[in-house]
């Protein structure tokens, strides 16, 4: 084998260089980012037992990872649009299996366990095709293997398929607030540790807790047109949109700090899939980009990764380890983008925060007695 070219240094990108070093398989990650650091990396992420942390266990970092969750931020609010809780639920009824974990710590301890030279930061890849890339430096890399690992907007993906993703109807106002506990008590208070979903039809403040005394805010709109989401962007006309809301959530968007940051929804379609092409596949965003209403793309991106990793140990030859990766790929999947796009607009219905209420309530009330996960 001449190599494996991962193309993307995300979650998913860095979990397949983690656990193939660990099985003794090398491989080359290339980022255009220039460092670990080198923009926001995202908000707080819930890693769920059968995919997340299952990579980090195959991974060897479940320890690591240990040493920066956040057990206290699975609790959950959700309110109405007057800020009356509908339902709440602490991190110690949750069952303390999914515990949270800033997207950035995360990544560093991905970043970490690999050896110097596995990731090559600041390098743009300008051409793919099945067994090579070229750099934007001119510098040609053949490989037995590339993996598009770069997320939505994917340059693998083109070799596999025509599909792009497309908007979801929905758009996302991003905001942060910084040291609440001191500068913004109320804001602290509202939000809780974990995450909060203030709802109502065709809108709501999604907020959740992270690291470092900070709190990102999610203003969600339902408009036809994604370029509209720049526009949300002026605070004045946000807090317009969000008028008929308690002024305690609208103050999530009045206080918080510069500037705001528009992010328009996309997705794949549900079912998404290619033909066999010898030498490429894809995992993570670049796989199946769906809306965060299953809480699924980064454990995906990390589970895509240890199972396409574990195929490639377990076979002698490149083609059937990614016939077995990509027959199980598929049906997961598709599942969690139907889940994806059902909970969109569920949690969106002129009726909300109901539907949303009513899931928690009925997940709580299938619980096995005596074990709250």
């Amino acid at each position: 084998m001449t190599g494996i070219a991962v193309v993307g240094g995300g979650l998913g990108g860095l979990t397949l260089a983690r656990v193939l070093h660990t099985r003794g398989i090398d491989a080359t990650v290339y980022e255009l980012d220039a460092s670990p650091a080198a923009r926001d990396q995202g908000g707080t992420l819930d890693l769920h037992e059968e995919s997340g942390l299952r990579a980090l266990a195959e991974a060897g970092l479940l320890d690591r990872f240990r040493a920066v969750a956040r057990e206290e931020g699975e609790a959950l609010r959700i309110l109405d649009r007057h800020g009356v809780v509908r339902f709440e639920e602490t991190a110690e009824e949750s069952g303390g299996t999914r515990p949270e974990v800033d997207r950035g710590a995360l990544k560093r301890i991905l970043v970490e366990s690999l050896p110097s030279g596995v990731i090559r930061w600041g390098t743009k890849v300008t051409a793919v095709s099945a067994g090579r890339l070229v750099l934007r430096t001119g510098e040609v890399v053949e490989a037995d293997l590339v993996v598009g690992a770069d997320g939505a907007w994917s340059k693998v993906r083109p070799l596999l398929s025509a599909a792009v993703p497309v908007y979801s109807g929905l758009s996302f106002v991003e905001a942060h607030l910084s040291d609440v506990d001191e500068r913004n008590p109320a804001a602290a208070a509202l939000v809780g540790q974990g995450s909060m979903f203030a709802l109502a039809g065709g809108k709501g403040l999604i907020a959740q807790r992270t690291g470092g005394g900070r709190i990102r805010v999610y203003a969600a709109v339902r408009t036809e047109d994604p370029a509209e989401a720049a526009d949300l962007a002026d605070r004045e006309r946000l807090l317009d949109v969000f008028a008929g809301f308690d002024a305690g959530l609208r103050a999530l968007l009045e206080e918080s700090d510069d500037p705001l940051i528009p992010r328009p929804i996309h997705a794949l379609p549900v079912g998404h899939r290619w033909d066999r092409l010898p030498g490429v596949t894809l995992l993570g965003d670049a796989a199946h980009v769906m809306s965060p209403f299953a809480g699924e793309g980064a454990n995906l991106a990390m589970l895509d990764a240890t199972e396409l990793a574990l195929a490639l140990a377990a076979h002698d030859d490149v083609e059937s380890a990614l016939s077995a990766y990509e027959t199980a790929l598929f049906p997961r999947a598709e599942e969690a983008a139907r889940d994806s796009a059902d909970n969109l607009e569920a949690c969106f219905r002129p009726d909300a925060p109901a539907a949303m209420v009513e899931q928690m309530l009925a997940h709580t009330a299938h619980r096995p007695e005596g074990n709250p996960s």
